[in-house]
């Protein structure tokens, strides 16, 4: 979704001067009614999406790591998770990609669009939508997944495929959540903002998905953003450090805003889109 002026709200947090937007500037001064009007597809896609990534994976992690299941015996438990991550990563870039994912913008996080927000790339009614949107939709999509997968999804280990801290403790947990969403963003906006590598950021972000699986999952379950979280927390009544997932990756993303409207002049953007990929208009 490209930017929608944020005005008055762009200006307080230290924005030189707000962006165009494509639609006009009239778009930035909608009301709720307006909004979900003319804005509801925008909204749907962001919960399709992310429903769509947590049922993609629920069903991979049951066929990998239920122990009933044919692959579990036979694949180490280090490429099982690499397996994982590969197809967490892919099915982020498919989303992202996919002619919905462009136009809302694939946030499929709260986390990714409270951000763009506070770069004023988004306008604060448009934000509290898409992040309704992502909640219900990642809900929908675990309750989905144990429609179709039943108790092996529902039972250890898979357990909703809910984020837990490691051994390790809550407080790695909550630096590495925090850790891992700053380097995300920071890498979104950054390479979308060069144009010879913009079209790729997608991609960026999905090779990210994939490693930070295979590597880090082990401290923090891996989430990065609240809606997933909470979607697999609430039906399990898995509340186990919870409050890292809602705070952390939030904090991380912020950040990352932070430092590229730090480190990145006005002058220098080349878009003020709120897409993980930018398309140009």
């Amino acid at each position: 979704m490209d930017e929608l002026n944020a005005g008055g709200f762009a200006a307080a947090l230290g924005a030189r001067r707000a962006a165009p937007s494509p639609s006009g500037s009239a778009s930035a001064k909608l009301s709720v009614r307006q909004a979900l009007r003319t804005r509801w597809p925008e909204y749907l896609i962001e919960a399709w999406a992310l429903g769509i990534f947590m049922l993609s994976a629920s069903v991979v992690t049951t066929l990998l790591e239920y122990p009933g299941a044919a692959l579990h015996g036979v694949i180490d438990a280090r490429w099982r998770l690499a397996l994982i991550g590969l197809a967490m990563g892919s099915t982020a870039v498919a989303l992202i990609y996919s002619p919905w994912g462009r136009r809302s913008g694939a946030h499929m996080n709260p986390s990714v669009t409270l951000a763009f927000l506070t770069l004023g790339r988004i306008s604060v009614v448009d934000a509290v939508f898409y992040m309704l949107a992502q909640f219900v939709g990642g809900l929908l999509g675990v309750l989905v997944s144990w429609g179709l997968l039943g108790k092996p999804f529902a039972l250890p280990p898979v357990s909703f495929i809910a984020t837990v801290p490691g051994s390790a403790g809550m407080g790695v947990a909550f630096l590495a959540e925090a850790g891992i969403s700053l380097l995300l963003m920071l890498a979104i906006l950054e390479v979308s903002n060069h144009r010879r590598w913009s079209p790729y950021s997608g991609l960026v972000a999905g090779c990210l998905i994939a490693c930070y699986v295979f590597f880090e999952s082990p401290l923090s379950g891996m989430s990065m953003n609240p809606a997933r979280s909470l979607a697999s927390a609430w039906p399990g009544g898995i509340w186990t450090g919870l409050g890292i997932y809602f705070t952390a990756p939030c904090l991380g993303m912020w950040l990352a805003a932070r430092i590229f409207h730090t480190l990145t002049p006005w002058a220098t953007r080349l878009h003020h889109s709120a897409k993980i990929v930018h398309t140009p208009e």
